[in-house]
């Protein structure tokens, strides 16, 4: 999969993977049937990845807010350590559902709308159940609220701050929180 990192999508063949893997051509087809399925296999491990985190802070009762903390967290350490799927993780936003058609020049890449809804769907959830709650500011529309932390990953891998990209997002992670956190007395929406 790092073939992906050196050549880019485009370039990378599946006997490129396969060489790397030290595995032959065959094999690769026996689970994947296309390098985008590979790609994606690979970000559907980041949906689990992050549903895993949930359910254990969850289980110990965290509020709305420290669940999207935990969802950003362990979202920006799977992006940095697969940075390769960084561009079709953040081209995700501009598709907006399954099966938006393709735009013009983008035959040669995979089609991000296919886990754009599962991470997404996620943050909705939470940032719903913290408005439920009373925790979550309901004067921001939820789809605003989670479009914002979506581009938390776009603004730190672009930053020309001197901060590692996990710290990056843990510091505007913290800044939106605080901006979408219900205080007392603030009106009901």
């Amino acid at each position: 999969i790092s073939e992906f990192s050196k050549k880019g999508y485009k370039e990378t063949s599946v006997a490129d993977i396969m060489a790397a893997a030290d595995l032959g051509i065959g094999t690769f087809y026996n689970y994947f049937a296309s390098k985008e399925e590979l790609l994606f296999s690979l970000l559907g491990r980041l949906g689990e990845t992050i549903c895993i985190a949930l359910t254990e802070a969850r289980a110990a009762e965290r509020s709305s807010l420290e669940l999207l903390e935990v969802g950003a967290r362990v979202t920006a350490k799977f992006l940095d350590e697969n940075r390769f799927v960084m561009p079709l993780f953040l081209s995700a936003s501009q598709h907006k559902a399954q099966g938006a058609p393709p735009q013009e020049g983008t035959e040669d890449k995979p089609h991000p709308s296919r886990m754009a809804p599962q991470v997404k769907r996620v943050f909705t959830e939470i940032i719903r159940e913290g408005q439920e709650a009373g925790e979550i500011r309901r004067d921001v529309p939820v789809d605003l609220i989670a479009e914002m932390f979506h581009s938390l990953y776009q603004a730190a891998a672009f930053s020309q701050l001197e901060l590692s990209f996990q710290e990056n997002i843990a510091l505007k992670t913290r800044l939106l929180l605080d901006g979408i956190r219900r205080r007392d007395g603030q009106p009901e929406g």
